[in-house]
């Protein structure tokens, strides 16, 4: 069951006016995202309803979309539990990330505009400055995506955003625990370099292999980790 306080972190921030069940979804989801709800936690729903509220058809109706999404699996006799990942399962999400990724780029690439890429640069330099690994995340989204916008393939986008989502909370555990920062902001400089050059191959291979190498260090870190006792 989520803990009153990871729950109560997240609702204290302020938020767009949503529906009932939209408004438990995107709580539950940063929450989980966040790391607050660690995987193999059971989620209660009479529980959540009295947390937020709500009668349990606006909480059903969340974690119905959080299973869509990858984040929470609905167990026989159990009930819903926030959704763990295998190292296989990372691997082959990342590797969909990075053929979407490189496309994204190689498209954006040269249609890129100057605002974008100071704005690019921007999320950047706040990546640089950030010691919160929740920030790392958004920010890294953030670089990515104002990149990607140029290509004017929203459903693209979408689909690249949704792979994100499910294996962001085992990134920001990476970048938290290893030496893996200097590295990843030096292949952020990298891409960006190539997208000022309006370079659509270096983009796209550069990109492909950013993603790809984020694949291979975090099941890595993961198989490590779990072979340690952790669960994740």
């Amino acid at each position: 069951m989520p803990t009153p306080s990871a729950l109560e972190l997240v609702t204290a921030q302020k938020v767009p006016r949503l529906s009932a069940s939209d408004h438990v979804a995107q709580t539950l989801k940063k929450a989980i995202v966040d790391g607050l709800l660690p995987a193999g936690e059971l989620l209660r729903q009479d529980e959540i309803a009295a947390h937020f509220h709500v009668s349990k058809i606006p909480v059903r109706e969340a974690l119905k979309h959080l299973e869509a999404k990858g984040l929470v699996t609905f167990l026989r006799n159990r009930g819903v539990v926030v959704a763990s990942l295998s190292a296989a399962e990372i691997s082959e999400y990342m590797e969909i990330r990075a053929l979407l990724e490189a496309r994204a780029a190689r498209l954006a690439a040269p249609l890129i505009g100057q605002p974008a890429i100071d704005e690019a640069r921007q999320h950047l330099a706040e990546f640089a400055r950030a010691a919160d690994s929740r920030r790392w995340g958004e920010l890294n989204w953030l670089f990515h995506s104002t990149l990607y916008a140029a290509a004017a393939r929203p459903i693209l986008l979408g689909e690249i955003r949704s792979l994100y989502n499910r294996v962001e909370r085992y990134v920001r555990a990476l970048l938290s625990v290893t030496t893996e920062m200097p590295k990843t902001r030096q292949e952020h400089a990298e891409i960006l370099d190539a997208f000022v050059r309006r370079d659509p191959d270096a983009a796209a291979e550069l990109t492909r292999a950013h993603v790809l190498d984020a694949g291979a260090s975090l099941v890595t870190y993961l198989n490590d980790h779990r072979n340690q006792g952790g669960n994740r």
